[in-house]
């Protein structure tokens, strides 16, 4: 036991003298070297803040959508009655389940919708009014004119870019031309009118460009059989992470002929490009961080040049050729963490404020194109993106960033800190 305690001593006091130096180097007069490793933690820290601000933007640009998409558009969970069985006594069992928030029937259909500026295809959506009720549906829906509510029938709800399209406003009668099929199976065009009781906006232009919305009931008037798809649309408590076991248990919970799909199903095209898009941006700028790991490799190389002298005396002392690069790849370590918590402390602060940013810039470049040109620029046009950028930080992906960057200063040390524990001490103290 007291051989055990004398060699942890001895490893605590070998061990202690290296980190100390190599934070002195860090530290310490430019003069002496140190203004290397704190370029190299300025090029590190000036590497990190795109990475940081393009992972909370990619990611609240991936969320803000996909909570639209899935609190407006798909819900979290659809249930499909391919046996024309019923969904009536299947939504009384499903909303009694624990986990669930909500279950809505719903058809859905493609129509041409007219109005005063001509005609336009549309997605009819013929929804149970008590969806629009349902808090988290009205947490993304924006009512620009109108009300939400269907009270009737014979009344619709417009996106906004579809409404302006066609040039629709409250309490205009738009209609609606879907297919009748007859006994005989011809085709025939069927016009159905609807006031349009409110506009509303999911504050993402492909949803409001394409939403035309009735009640249930009347789009089962309005649709022949087999040209809409009808299911139950369901809401649970936690659909990032428990949609596919809910999934699993709704398919066993239901009889033959019925089938559950999650959103990640529903939308597995779109959110994969999402992803995709996502995880080329974290590539391209991992390398701007290679990069700025070479320049660690450089500064200690000139750092283990500046201290030659200081190398031989320790080495003269006793000090081992491995203890040498232990000092070196330990400023390295010391130069990564500084530069991976400045950068990542900037680059979270940029990313939190960015809409206050962007806000800020429109101001800016508004008031000096705007002696010359009336029209305002829109640096995120709602045209085509959100309005506002939803604040996602995954604590995971910035945590496993700072420790790549860290663990790449550190291997681009090596090959100078080998160098350095290679020097002969003899040769150096003659000549200085």
């Amino acid at each position: 036991m007291r051989a055990k305690d004398a060699s942890r001593k001895n490893n605590s006091s070998n061990i202690s003298p290296h980190l100390f130096i190599a934070f002195r180097y860090l530290l310490g007069r430019a003069r002496e070297g140190g203004r290397y490793l704190r370029g190299a933690a300025a090029g590190i820290a000036v590497s990190l803040v795109p990475i940081v601000v393009t992972l909370i933007v990619a990611d609240g640009m991936i969320h803000g959508i996909t909570d639209r998409y899935l609190e407006l558009g798909t819900g979290h969970i659809r249930i499909y009655d391919f046996f024309k069985k019923g969904l009536d006594n299947v939504k009384l069992l499903i909303e009694a389940k624990d986990g669930v928030r909500g279950a809505w029937m719903e058809l859905d259909g493609m129509a041409v919708i007219a109005g005063k500026k001509g005609n336009t295809g549309a997605a009819i959506r013929a929804v149970e009014e008590s969806f629009w009720q349902d808090p988290d549906t009205l947490k993304f829906l924006t009512v620009v004119d109108g009300q939400a509510g269907i009270a009737a029938d014979n009344e619709a709800l417009l996106g906004e870019a579809l409404a302006q399209t066609i040039g629709a406003e409250i309490g205009d009668m738009v209609r609606i031309m879907t297919v009748r099929v007859t006994e005989d199976g011809r085709n025939i065009p069927r016009m159905t009118p609807f006031k349009v009781k409110g506009i509303v906006s999911a504050g993402y232009r492909e949803l409001d460009a394409l939403w035309c919305i009735i009640s249930y009931n009347a789009g089962r008037r309005v649709f022949a059989d087999g040209l809409s798809s009808s299911f139950l649309m369901v809401k649970i408590t936690n659909p990032y992470k428990n949609s596919d076991a809910f999934a699993d248990d709704l398919f066993s919970l239901l009889e033959p002929g019925y089938s559950a799909y999650t959103w990640k199903e529903l939308q597995r095209t779109q959110y994969s490009s999402y992803e995709s898009t996502r995880q080329i941006l974290i590539f391209i700028m991992a390398l701007i961080v290679i990069v700025a790991a070479v320049n660690v490799s450089s500064a200690t190389a000139m750092l283990a040049l500046e201290r030659r002298r200081d190398i031989a005396v320790l080495k003269a002392g006793g000090i081992s050729p491995a203890s040498i690069r232990r000092i070196f790849v330990s400023g390295a370590f010391f130069t990564g963490v500084i530069g991976a918590f400045v950068g990542i402390s900037i680059g979270l602060f940029i990313g939190v404020s960015i809409n206050q940013i962007i806000a800020a810039l429109e101001t800016l470049l508004n008031f000096f194109i705007g002696v010359f040109n009336k029209d305002k620029v829109k640096i995120l046009n709602p045209s085509y993106y959100l309005e506002t950028i939803p604040i996602v930080i995954d604590w995971l992906a910035v945590f496993l960033i700072g420790l790549f960057t860290v663990l790449c200063s550190m291997l681009a040390s090596w090959l100078p800190s080998h160098k350095a524990g290679s020097l002969k001490p003899l040769d150096i103290l003659r000549k200085y």
